[in-house]
């Protein structure tokens, strides 16, 4: 397998202005990954996306560095002021750049809030509908499309599968971050094993846990769905089973990127590094 690590992880040192985005592109090459996920790139390009996605892949080719995959965030239901065709053209042109930037897959949202729709069920058809018209469009462009368990509502591993199957489309697959299903007190291995065959890319990351039955632990934490609170660790350092659920996706066959997304209260640097150590080291034991 192939290591990346998302712009995602930079946050901290972009935030305060140590790093921009496209710095992200030459320190990954410099901590030793092959790739780098791009994130949210229309938040930096201004008014010219197709320019700054142009300046993205000159980086990297100058950075000898493969750009692993675009993620960025969409609503088939409330974004655009809920106008389904706005998103879908948006979406379009997020895969135009993607298509500049070379990258061989994108990772799209799906929703965010449920709106007018009664649960996830009912929303189910008109976000399998949006998936569908995007992965064609892409398909022309030789980009693979994904979606991810992100988001509270479409975070549960039997929702994921059956959004994929939904869509029904064979340029569509998922993205299995194999942290984010704690986000919805999911046991991470069960729901990676649950997905790892619909699986074209990986997130790993790592959380520490706080039972909800004890209160609020303090800043840096968030709470999961079911009311447990979570704090982003560097990968290893936590209580998400990461070989395992490793060993699940090679069990499956995954044999792509395993892409790093720090997000916790270390410093960034430091834990990227060590996340990406660990990683290795994870990944040496027998399935």
């Amino acid at each position: 397998m192939k290591f990346a690590v998302s712009t995602y992880s930079f946050s901290q040192l972009m935030n305060n202005g140590e790093i921009t985005q496209l710095g992200c592109i030459k320190k990954a090459k410099e901590l030793g990954f092959d790739g780098v996920e791009l994130v949210d790139i229309a938040a930096y390009a201004g008014d010219d996306l197709n320019g700054y996605a142009k300046q993205l892949a000159q980086e990297a080719e100058k950075n000898d560095i493969i750009l692993s995959n675009l993620a960025f965030g969409a609503d088939l239901i409330n974004e655009s002021n809920a106008d389904f065709q706005a998103e879908i053209e948006r979406m379009k042109k997020m895969i135009d750049a993607a298509a500049i930037l070379k990258v061989p897959s994108i990772r799209h949202d799906v929703l965010y809030q449920l709106g007018n729709y009664r649960s996830f069920y009912h929303a189910l058809p008109r976000l399998a509908e949006g998936c569908r018209i995007i992965a064609e469009y892409a398909a022309g462009k030789g980009i693979r499309t994904m979606s991810e368990n992100h988001g509270f509502i479409c975070q549960d591993s039997i929702r994921m599968e059956q959004l994929f199957h939904a869509v029904d489309h064979p340029n569509f697959s998922l993205l299995a971050d194999i942290g984010n299903f704690l986000c919805v007190d999911e046991d991470p291995v069960t729901a990676v094993s649950r997905i790892a065959p619909y699986a074209a890319y990986v997130h790993a990351k790592d959380f520490l846990l706080k039972s909800g039955r004890e209160g609020h632990p303090g800043d840096g934490f968030f709470q999961t769905r079911g009311g447990n609170y979570l704090r982003g660790t560097i990968i290893g350092h936590g209580v998400v089973p990461v070989r395992q659920c490793l060993n699940a996706l090679r069990r499956a066959g995954y044999n792509g990127f395993i892409t790093v997304e720090f997000e916790g209260m270390e410093p960034a640097l430091t834990g990227i590094a060590i996340g990406l150590k660990n990683l290795k080291t994870l990944l040496k034991d027998e399935i």
